[in-house]
């Protein structure tokens, strides 16, 4: 499991015109991606340390600041651009399996007491955000 936090000051998705997951004050942007041999006890360890990873303003994290989460799927983090000019999804987790696992993680950060806005799985979508610094990680599992 993959993913990209970054620290913002605002964020929202929209699909089709309409804003589907948004929010309006300083937390995290995190684009998360699936791969195909990823499981649940992953879910409850990325979910754990998106909550408590210390990258705000003086090093708090989401969990110390009650600061929001917007989670959006994203499968292109597994592509792998090693051979040729196309990159390869084999890695990225089929639909099915990537959506359970995406929903694991948004519904472990909600029991941790996390405000969570999502995107769509699935759909096209546009994201916006406000890069706060910036500050950028990739979070492995």
């Amino acid at each position: 499991m993959r993913a990209v936090a970054a620290r913002v000051t605002e964020a929202s998705v929209t699909v089709e015109g309409e804003v589907v997951g948004a929010i309006d004050e300083p937390g995290l942007l995190v684009l998360l991606g699936i791969h195909t041999e990823d499981t649940p006890e992953q879910a409850a360890t990325m979910a754990r340390k998106l909550h408590e990873l210390r990258i705000l303003h003086d090093e708090e994290s989401c969990a110390s600041a009650d600061a929001p989460l917007l989670v959006v799927s994203q499968f292109t983090l597994y592509g792998d651009t090693r051979k040729g000019r196309r990159p390869s999804w084999t890695a990225a987790a089929r639909p099915e399996a990537a959506e359970r696992l995406v929903d694991s993680v948004v519904s472990e950060l909600r029991e941790r007491g996390a405000t969570v806005s999502t995107g769509r799985f699935g759909a096209m979508m546009a994201v916006h955000s406000v890069n706060d610094g910036p500050f950028t990680v990739l979070v492995e599992v």
